[in-house]
């Protein structure tokens, strides 16, 4: 390739990749590819899946009419070489930085993204939506949804395709299929079946076909049409496909242009309605180190671009992710009800260690959490102890499930809640902010938050004793504070705070993992002059009833701090103190919370200082309740 003058470089939007010959497009395609892994060498991020789609995303490009014709990515994941191609080359570079480049596709971010992502399963939906609104509009374009073979694991996908097969819009879904171990050879054969199918010479003939089968009795019609899909069936394994609706072309290889541009050619130019493109990719293709990667390098950070070593700092102190595993390794052990369940995230969440320990004893069901929480619920109706393990963001996905099929039964399912709070570089699509007011709301919960890596280790056990209603226990992203972890941790009392400061003049009640910052900010107001008592409060619900009227009644200001969204657990306080009367003598009182937008990506210490969290914020909340501090001369959020 170093013989031939790049071609990247001339491509600032698709429709200059559409003004090439096919035959360039593999050139376009290794140059693509090489570009990829430089950035995310120096970025970080989300490589195997975008390296796996590289000429599928050249082909998408120059057969749609990008950005007239929809290409929704699922996921996004696996859409860094889309955005290169799409006139952001330039800021590749500051991908999950700030000010940067999202991870995921943004509608804000470019007319070449027509609908954000970063949970999965959506962009059927998505597109349907799509192609009736065009269809309703009268225009003609196209709409096609990526969606990976993972993210078909979650019903929702199937939901989508079971109404868009009921319906005439035309649409086209391309499953992306990385990982499938059902699917049929795919070579010569394979391809040309694929291009004779998806032609429009095939279509025409079918058509006909059923044009003539009508004019025969219905038993006749009905035969006819099942003979033509079981035989289309037996060389493409489409027919789960058929069966919802869809007309089934594949596989083919995803990584051949030559097989990939006539078909996609062919489906854009159908009349019909849904197609299902079936295209058997290999993540992290064309990387060796990717290649070789158990987990194709999906997540990276920042690495060598010739050896795939990544640069990790060292922890300073384990996270808390892995503090959780272990912990629930320790209470599996002395009782074997104990059983764990994943949304296929089980490195994510640490079980991969549960499973190692008891591989019979942890479920990983997939990319489907709604489905997760009612098997935990339905485990623990025969008297097991089920931990469900999400992250905070993921479980939003199963509401629903949560209150009818858990709280208002008030099965012993125990959340543990990963990524609570700000998460770093994924973003606003990430972040743990809600789960304490969503969670909060519901009758007979226990919520508990963990602010260090002994008291997770101690919720665990906490949870593990609590089997007569539902509990959840959140937790942060990252490294804990570096505590010292019991040899044997014991259940907390439920209910029960603690005090770790004493002071007389500021009450700083800490839920979560700011109660470093508050200890910080209790140290600057005890240097000018005011004493600060600092508490843990643990529990959000129930509230620790006599921590609470102590801290209001014998300090002057009270500070609530949260890493969650306003209508929390300052919400609760607030509405206790109200309810007790605590409210009538005096009391000043400031909830601090995550602000009421969403933050983008940062570094979290960044993040949290925009957001208002940190121990300088928290300072200068107390001194303007005080009334000695003017609000030009506190620290601003950024």
């Amino acid at each position: 390739m170093s013989s031939r003058k790049p071609l990247l470089d001339r491509l600032h939007e698709p429709a200059d990749l559409r003004a090439l010959k096919p035959d360039q497009l593999r050139q376009v395609a290794d140059e693509l590819r090489l570009e990829t892994i430089d950035a995310v060498s120096v970025t970080g991020g989300h490589l195997g899946a975008g390296l796996g789609v590289v000429e599928l995303t050249v082909a998408l490009h120059y057969v749609f009419d990008t950005p007239a014709d929809r290409v929704i990515w699922d996921v996004g994941h696996q859409c860094y070489p889309h955005k290169i191609l799409t006139g952001r080359r330039d800021r590749i570079r500051t991908l999950r930085q700030a000010d940067g480049l999202s991870g995921f596709t943004r509608r804000s971010e470019s007319r070449y993204d027509p609908f954000g992502a970063a949970h999965s399963s959506t962009s059927i939906s998505a597109g349907l939506g799509m192609a009736v609104g065009r269809d309703l509009a009268g225009r003609k374009n196209n709409v096609v949804s990526v969606i990976g073979d993972g993210a078909m694991s979650a019903g929702m996908a199937y939901e989508a395709m079971n109404n868009a097969g009921s319906m005439d819009s035309r649409l086209i879904v391309v499953l992306n299929d990385n990982d499938m171990s059902i699917a049929p050879p795919v070579g010569a054969m394979s391809a040309y079946l694929s291009r004779l199918i998806s032609s429009r010479s095939y279509r025409s003939l079918r058509h006909h076909m059923k044009e003539l089968a009508e004019k025969f009795p219905r038993p006749i019609q009905k035969a006819a049409r099942r003979a033509e899909e079981y035989a289309r069936g037996l060389v493409t394994g489409g027919t789960l496909f058929e069966e919802l609706g869809f007309f089934y072309v594949g596989p083919i290889d995803g990584h051949n242009l030559d097989h990939l541009l006539p078909v996609l050619q062919n489906v854009r130019d159908a009349v019909e309605g849904p197609i299902l493109v079936h295209c058997v990719t290999q993540k992290g293709k064309g990387y060796a180190p990717a290649e070789k990667s158990a987990d194709k390098l999906h997540a990276v950070s920042r690495f060598d671009v010739i050896t795939g070593a990544q640069a990790k700092a060292k922890p300073n102190a384990p996270s808390y992710t892995r503090i959780f595993a272990e912990s629930l390794i320790g209470q599996a052990e002395k009782d074997d009800r104990i059983v764990a369940v994943t949304a296929a995230m089980p490195s994510g969440t640490g079980l991969d260690l549960f499973q190692s320990r008891f591989p019979d004893r942890c479920f990983d069901v997939g990319i489907a959490e709604q489905h997760a929480v009612t098997f935990a619920a339905g485990l623990a109706t025969e008297g097991f102890k089920p931990f469900a393990a999400i992250y905070s963001t993921f479980l939003q996905r199963a509401y629903d499930q949560v209150v009818h099929d858990v709280a208002i039964q008030g099965l012993p399912v125990r959340f543990a809640i990963d990524r609570a709070g700000l998460v770093g570089a994924d973003g606003a699509t990430h972040a743990g902010s809600f789960d304490i007011a969503y969670l909060g709301c519901l009758p007979g919960f226990v919520l508990m938050a963990a602010s260090d890596e002994a008291e997770l280790a101690r919720m665990v056990a906490t949870a593990a004793a609590i089997d007569d209603r539902p509990s959840a226990f959140r937790y942060p992203r990252g490294e804990g504070v570096g505590v010292e972890l019991p040899a044997d941790p014991l259940p907390l009392e439920i209910g029960r705070g603690r005090i770790l400061r004493e002071g007389t003049k500021v009450a700083l009640l800490s839920y979560g993992g700011r109660l470093k910052e508050c200890l910080l900010a209790a140290e600057d107001l005890a240097a000018r002059g005011l004493s600060a008592t600092v508490a843990d409060a643990r529990f959000a619900k129930p509230l620790d009833a006599d921590l609470i009227r102590r801290l209001a009644t014998e300090h002057e200001v009270l500070l609530t701090v949260e890493e969650g969204s306003v209508g929390g657990f300052g919400s609760f306080v607030l509405n206790h103190l109200a309810m007790e009367g605590l409210l009538d003598h005096g009391l000043r009182i400031r909830p601090m919370a995550l602000p009421d937008r969403f933050v983008d990506q940062d570094k979290p210490e960044r993040q949290y200082e925009e957001a208002g969290l940190s121990a300088s914020h928290i300072v200068a909340a107390a001194l303007q309740a005080l009334g000695g501090m003017d609000r030009s001369e506190a620290p601003a959020r950024a």
